[in-house]
């Protein structure tokens, strides 16, 4: 009972930061727009999510939860959940195969719509669960990594329900990806480790939406930042905006910080771990635990020392350069810290939900494929979130929108 109460007080408290999606469960409360509905979600089983489940609840639908990362699920939260009547199949720390029995579980319930972020449950699905699909009618995905996962089934034409990509909307561009990931992937950096930003060469892996919120923040702190990239228009981004640009094999002799954020494996390889300085820190802001190559590092340290700050580990190469892995090598802002504020995850969540009303309702007449959310959704989000924090925006006049579709009007 003491930890269903510390998570009740979890969840209480992400409540009161996300008015957008508490305003959207009200509504579904009335509504019942997911009666008789059973959904499958793979996400972190934090405060925030326990929000978002509520809200589906509270619309009408029956649901069982696994976590998308053992390592930032918050078991107090998850006992809340079961309290709610909710089915929770998580618990921190769990092994790789512990992991993937309760995504199992909770496929378990014959789920009519999933919810997946990162893309295993979907997969599981279309590989050990085959005999579920006919029943599932569509999915949602919440990450970069997860899309591109999907995007790929689709193009091999392997991807047998329609898929939202609530990743692609812009408020979760934006926001979760550039504020949320920006602040949080730094702020776990930090509890782990207790560094200092100012004067010291931050390397960012990857300048998309989230590694552009790192590469900000750590700016801002005074960090001198580098940044590695593998597209040209993204490099091109981040030099006229200020960075250094810099192909990995230089950056890795120059980084006191090295930060992950590209959705692909290996981009801190062995020959790149030969050459970095004593004390450098690796961590990772990516979906998952490939970004990094662990399995080079413990080969290459003649000794590894688990545990020397909390989510810190210290691996001594044979030549006494000591290099500091957080987190496993797992997403650090999830992992070393708390995720998200609960107000950037109130857009993201807020998007999610009234994209699985869309689904819902529009299902039957969705061919299998990875789908835009509705642009009306994307707005809707934003509009709400305005209101609620009480700020008000000007409307086009009748001249102005009789403009805006005509070509007759000259300059």
């Amino acid at each position: 009972m003491d930890l269903r109460e510390s998570g009740e007080r979890q969840i209480s408290w992400a409540a009161r930061s996300m008015p957008v999606l508490t305003a959207i469960g009200e509504r579904f409360a009335l509504e019942r727009p997911l009666a008789g509905l059973k959904i499958a979600a793979c996400l972190h089983v934090t405060a925030e999510t326990a929000v978002l489940m509520g809200a589906l609840r509270a619309g009408g639908a029956e649901i069982a939860l696994a976590a998308s990362n053992p390592l930032s699920t918050q078991d107090d939260v998850a006992e809340a959940l079961r309290g709610y009547g909710i089915g929770v199949h998580a618990r921190a720390g769990v092994d790789r195969a512990a992991y993937y029995r309760h995504i199992h579980r909770a496929l378990d319930v014959g789920p009519d719509l999933v919810l997946d972020d990162g893309c295993d449950l979907v997969n599981i699905l279309h590989t050990e669960r085959t005999d579920l699909l006919e029943r599932v009618g569509g999915g949602c995905e919440e990450t970069t990594t997860g899309i591109i996962r999907l995007r790929q089934m689709a193009a091999e034409g392997a991807l047998r329900f329609p898929v939202v990509a609530v990743n692609d909307t812009r408020t979760k561009r934006m926001f979760d990806n550039r504020y949320g990931t920006g602040q949080s992937t730094l702020d776990g950096i930090m509890r782990a480790t207790n560094t200092l930003l100012a004067g010291r060469t931050v390397v960012v892996a990857g300048f998309g939406y989230c590694g552009r919120g790192v590469a900000e923040r750590a700016k801002g702190f005074g960090a001198r930042v580098i940044v590695t990239e593998i597209d040209a228009v993204k490099a091109l981004d981040a030099t006229l905006q200020g960075y250094e640009v810099r192909p990995m094999a230089q950056a890795a002799l120059l980084g006191d910080l090295f930060i992950t954020v590209t959705g692909n494996r290996d981009v801190i390889r062995a020959e790149h771990l030969s050459v970095m300085k004593d004390g450098a820190i690796l961590a990772n802001a990516g979906h998952f635990d490939v970004e990094i190559d662990v399995r080079a590092l413990d080969e290459l340290a003649g000794e590894v020392q688990r545990g020397v700050r909390p989510n810190t580990d210290q691996y001594v190469m044979p030549d006494g350069r000591r290099l500091l892995l957080l987190a496993e090598g797992r997403l650090v802002n999830l992992t070393a810290a708390e995720g998200h504020p609960a107000a950037v995850m109130d857009m993201s969540f807020s998007a999610q939900a009234l994209a699985v009303e869309w689904l819902a309702a529009e299902r039957a007449g969705l061919a299998p494929g990875v789908y835009d959310v509705p642009e009306e959704i994307d707005h809707e989000v934003a509009r709400l979130k305005l209101a609620a924090a009480g700020i008000a925006i000007d409307r086009l006049t009748d001249e102005q929108e009789d403009y805006l579709h005509s070509w007759r009007v000259g300059s």
